[in-house]
């Protein structure tokens, strides 16, 4: 995969798409609806404000996060869906 590198407080995150079961166990189809959780891949340097201080990130590579449901930009880099988003779209990082 080409390598992202994003800008300022962006964050590149892999989507992790949930299966969607029945109380019965059947698999649900869930084309439509937009991921919410999802990998980081890579991480911008942080948010530079006026007075030209640099802030720092809160995700780092790796992270598992969820996030705002119609946030992320959404694109195709070597036929890998990939979503790009600012660090202020994202709720939480998962644990464990």
């Amino acid at each position: 995969m080409a390598k992202l590198i994003p800008l300022g407080d962006q964050v590149v995150v892999k989507p992790m798409l949930e299966e969607n079961r029945s109380i019965a166990g059947i698999l649900l189809p869930d084309k439509d609806e937009k991921p919410q959780k999802g990998k980081v891949v890579a991480v911008g340097t942080g948010r530079k404000y006026e007075n030209g201080t640099v802030g720092t990130m809160n995700v780092m590579e790796g992270d598992i996060v969820i996030f705002k449901k119609y946030a992320p930009d959404e694109f195709e880099i070597d036929g890998e869906k990939v979503l790009i988003l600012g660090e202020d779209s994202i709720l939480a990082k998962i644990e464990g």
